[in-house]
């Protein structure tokens, strides 16, 4: 018999603010005999909040005390309160990352949080869990070697993920979104982005606040944003100047030959349906530019695929897909110390571990001085490296020496030890470093991939004490 797990999603987006509610179902698919193999072997959306449109003070201020009762609300609705979850995340997206007031949020909304939910926002991050909650890295799992991307178009930005077999592989993020210009009832142009005037300019258009709109010019400036989308994923060449105006943090890494391509975002309902007879119904132009990427030859290359969500992704992705489960053996030494929240990863490399892990503690002790306070003392962290497959019991003591020789400054300090894995390690390598310090706290983990500059959170053991379930978090607050 499994476990259920509650997970809230919250998203807080450019345009939009939405909640949702999942049960998670994790069990052991291992046979009796067998080592514990703990899997989530399903994700239910239980309940989907109203589409609220994001509170504001100032173009540059969100809300906080209107985002907080729109939020108390809906778990209302739900019928659940903090207490009630075991996972989830609360990520601010999008241009609304970027307001003055974007982390005090965050804490105004921790009280809802529960002990398992993270507060975060950063354009990886967001790409990804919009694209799996899209449904475009399940779709990739049966495109074996194909990869399909996904374009996430809100109202700040647009959020590319590239997956390969389930996984993400690349990221990107366009300054390039729905609400970059706004249209009164007056029909007169709002606020409108720098990078839409200067793109306007190159075209040979004019966007100024209080300009009467012009819906022949902004069809121009809407076709020119779909072709950049296009140029951002490879599928075809442009002006690179173009480009470079619209990426808000990096490029796609490497060039990719997709198979197949995903919308998702608000704008993507105008992407798959049909835009409004007053294209300004909503006072922006979401629907315009959803048009111009439906009508644009540029993604003619890929198959284009209907996804599973279109303007709830992110907020599905990051209430059903946030979750990952440590491997099927962890060691919790003292599981009433859990949960931990924001422990930053120091992350060994593959050319650490080689020659018999000889540079491991070395490297170990020089990189950990990264953590080191004003005081003195040092932030709680989490090692991480690869680790051996199916290690032998004398690799897993040299393992755990090497971890006291690397540590020795800090574990003088810290009461704690978190050590996170990619092979299956964590029970052994536990317990042999529980053995050597009994008075610490001894967090094994294994199963979970993280890189230097990631967060986790580790929750509360689950599945009768089996399992952990882990948060990855990619960034915190991106440029």
């Amino acid at each position: 018999m499994g476990d259920s797990l509650i997970s809230v999603g919250i998203d807080l987006g450019t345009t939009t603010t939405q909640v949702i509610f999942s049960r998670i179902q994790v069990e052991n698919v291992a046979g009796a005999a067998s080592v514990p193999r703990i899997q989530i072997i399903e994700k239910e959306v239980i309940y989907q909040g109203e589409i609220h449109f994001t509170p504001l003070l100032a173009p540059t201020v969100i809300d906080a005390d209107a985002v907080l009762a729109i939020v108390e609300g809906e778990y209302r609705k739900a019928g659940f309160k903090p207490a009630d979850l075991a996972a989830g995340a609360v990520i601010i997206t999008g241009e609304t990352a970027r307001k003055e007031n974007s982390e005090a949020v965050l804490r105004t909304m921790s009280g809802l949080a529960g002990d398992f939910v993270v507060a975060t926002a950063g354009s990886d991050l967001e790409s990804i869990l919009a694209g799996r909650g899209a449904g475009t890295a399940q779709m990739s799992k049966s495109a074996p070697g194909r990869p399909i991307a996904n374009l996430d178009i809100g109202g700040g930005t647009t959020n590319s993920a590239v997956f390969l077999e389930g996984s993400p592989i690349d990221t990107s993020c366009l300054d390039i979104g729905g609400r970059q210009i706004m249209v009164g009832s007056d029909l007169r142009y709002g606020r409108i982005s720098p990078k839409f005037a200067a793109l306007g300019q190159r075209l040979g258009l004019r966007f100024e606040e209080g300009q009467k709109a012009n819906l022949k010019d902004l069809e121009t400036l809407c076709q020119s944003l779909a072709s950049i989308m296009a140029q951002s994923l490879g599928l075809v060449e442009g002006p690179k100047d173009l480009l470079d105006l619209m990426i808000t943090s990096h490029p796609l890494r490497s060039k990719h030959d997709l198979f197949g391509l995903t919308f998702s975002g608000g704008v993507a309902d105008f992407v798959y349906g049909e835009i409004p007879q007053d294209p300004f119904l909503y006072g922006d132009i979401g629907p315009i530019l959803g048009q111009a990427v439906r009508s644009c030859p540029d993604f003619s290359s890929a198959v284009i695929l209907t996804p599973q969500e279109t303007i709830r992704a992110t907020v599905v992705g990051a209430g059903s897909n946030s979750l990952e489960l440590s491997g099927s053996t962890v060691t919790v030494s003292h599981p009433e110390a859990l949960p931990f929240k924001n422990v930053p990863i120091l992350k060994l490399t593959a050319e650490d571990e080689e020659n018999d892990y000889r540079h491991f503690a070395s490297r170990l002790a020089q990189r950990i001085q990264w953590f080191r306070e004003g005081d003195g003392g040092y932030q709680t962290i989490a090692v991480a490296f690869r680790g051996p497959k199916n290690p032998t019991y004398d690799q897993v003591l040299a393992l755990k020496d090497h971890i006291l020789n690397g540590l020795a400054n800090y574990l003088a300090q810290s009461g704690s030890l978190i050590v996170v894995t990619e092979e299956d390690l964590a029970k052994s390598l536990g317990q042999a470093l529980r053995s050597a310090l009994p008075d610490k706290k001894i967090i094994s983990l294994d199963g979970v991939k993280v890189e230097n500059g990631d967060y986790v959170d580790i929750g509360q053991t689950v599945a009768s004490g089996r399992v952990v379930p882990v948060v990855v978090k990619t960034l915190i607050f991106g440029e």
